[in-house]
């Protein structure tokens, strides 16, 4: 295991990256080290082939309490009020979510506590979510005169516009089983039952092809801004690619001969 103050990194033999937010005090908060240790963790899985998935998971109960607003108020004396250091963090913030989407990797976000502004966001940039039925979501920036408008670009990828625009408009805290209802979350477990949960989603995962599940994630996201012929011309394009792979053709001869397919990842 690596680890540091405030993101432990373990690596298991199924080739399962746990990534934990260890900063209890700050209530895991986006502060500008704990973005930077995000954007590295996931540079450095997207291009080590021995990961194969990645769990996003916390330590206390938070699951992520959003920026780091202390932080960012003290920026607040520079000449400027602080307009270039908001700048700089909201750069690093985007980048992360933004590099959890782009990381070739499925990333699962396994969540215990609450998950606020920017901590939503996080839960929504992750491919997957499994959640303590006893977890919490909000975008709360109304309540201080700051609308939650990066948390909506992820948040509104993943929910209805209403469904979206109750929890931006509102700042209400949502209950895990409503953000299942609503797909911000896949599902919802005890609290006891939320690390197996997520190991028994990401082991699953882990033991298809990864370069099927690289090419698949990859397209979704594309074809999703797509119209819809041209979403099809390119998905239709990603097939013939994808039926043209090693795996492809082991995998379809293991079904056809009914026996377990042995991956080459390529």
């Amino acid at each position: 295991m690596q680890t540091n103050d405030i993101l432990l990194r373990d690596l298991d033999g199924d080739g399962i990256l746990r990534l934990t937010l260890n900063d209890i005090a700050r209530r895991n908060a986006l502060s500008e080290a704990m973005l930077a240790e995000l954007s590295e963790a996931f540079a450095e899985a997207a291009v080590n082939p021995s990961v194969r998935v990645v769990i996003l998971a916390s330590n206390g109960p938070a699951f992520c309490a959003g920026h780091d607003l202390k932080e960012m108020t003290a920026s607040r004396s520079a000449p400027d009020r602080g307009k270039a250091y908001f700048t700089k963090v909201m750069a690093l913030c985007s980048g992360v979510m933004q590099a959890i989407v782009n990381c070739p990797k499925p990333v699962i976000a396994e969540v215990t506590g609450i998950a606020t502004a920017a901590g939503c966001q996080l839960v929504a940039s992750c491919d997957l979510a499994v959640a303590a039925d006893t977890g919490q979501f909000s975008t709360p920036g109304v309540h201080i005169g700051l609308f939650c408008s990066t948390p909506m670009v992820a948040l509104s990828r993943n929910v209805s516009n209403k469904h979206a625009m109750e929890m931006l408009l509102t700042g209400d805290m949502t209950s895990a089983s409503r953000a299942a209802e609503i797909g911000l979350v896949n599902r919802t477990v005890a609290p006891d039952l939320v690390q197996e949960a997520t190991l028994e989603m990401a082991r699953k995962i882990a033991s298809k092809s990864r370069m099927t599940l690289a090419a698949g994630k990859r397209a979704f996201y594309a074809q999703r801004e797509m119209r819809l012929s041209e979403a099809y011309d390119y998905a239709s394009g990603v097939m013939v690619e994808n039926m043209l792979a090693r795996d492809a053709e082991e995998g379809i001869g293991a079904f056809i001969e009914k026996r377990a397919p042995q991956w080459q990842d390529q």
